[in-house]
């Protein structure tokens, strides 16, 4: 499993990458597909934010979903530790989640292929893109990602772009809490209608649909 850091606004130094490395060297305890783990540190110069200037993002990769913790500190040694125990926090819940699967399959239940659609559902940064022009803007590939004004306006967009196999509303939950999100774009499969899942208040959930049959057929 390879371990990625990289900072913005930010100097690594070699002791920082080994306490990072010994940090999540446990990961594929967890996650045995992990493949790559991208670590990102932030600095913010803004001294009114100084108590949260150390940002640290943990994004592991893998043939499965991908999973991210997030955490901000003063410290940049105690962000890491915040963003990590949110990181294996998730990976418990992933491990947990497959252990039920393969139970329900050894008590007859029939197979769901839960685990082979979150297989495909890995980010596209993992996989080799296709070759295939990408209908939107500036032909984006899959796993690009670009910056740009809107005119002379301060106003900066980022676009990325991520495949997406069609899932199921609880796969899109599931995917949801695993990266952190308190919303998760998908396709879902029964449908094929792009929706965006939003957590609401408490264990609540909303699930936002697009209707794009409809535009379709007025149009054709």
């Amino acid at each position: 499993m390879d371990i990625v850091v990289t900072g913005r606004n930010a100097e690594i130094h070699p002791s920082f990458r080994d306490f990072v490395e010994g940090k999540l060297d446990k990961i594929t305890q967890f996650y045995p597909r992990a493949q790559r783990v991208d670590v990102v540190v932030t600095h913010e110069r803004n001294p009114r934010q100084a108590d949260t200037s150390e940002r640290i993002e943990l994004t592991v990769y893998g043939k499965g979903p991908v999973i991210r913790g997030e955490a901000e500190s003063a410290d940049r040694y105690s962000a890491v530790d915040l963003a990590s125990a949110k990181l294996f926090e998730r990976l418990r819940r992933l491990r947990d989640r497959a252990k039920d699967h393969r139970r329900f399959q050894f008590d007859g239940v029939p197979d769901i292929d839960q685990d082979e659609t979150l297989t495909e559902g890995v980010d596209a940064d993992m996989r080799n893109a296709e070759d295939w022009v990408l209908r939107s803007a500036h032909d984006m590939q899959p796993g690009e990602v670009r910056e740009e004004q809107l005119g002379d306006s301060p106003v900066i967009v980022r676009q990325k772009v991520h495949e997406a196999p069609p899932m199921s509303v609880d796969e899109a939950l599931h995917q949801m809490e695993l990266v952190g999100h308190p919303f998760f774009l998908f396709v879902d499969k029964d449908t094929m209608q792009p929706c965006v899942a939003y957590h609401r208040k408490g264990w609540t959930y909303g699930i936002l649909r697009l209707n794009t049959r409809l535009s379709q057929v007025e149009n054709a």
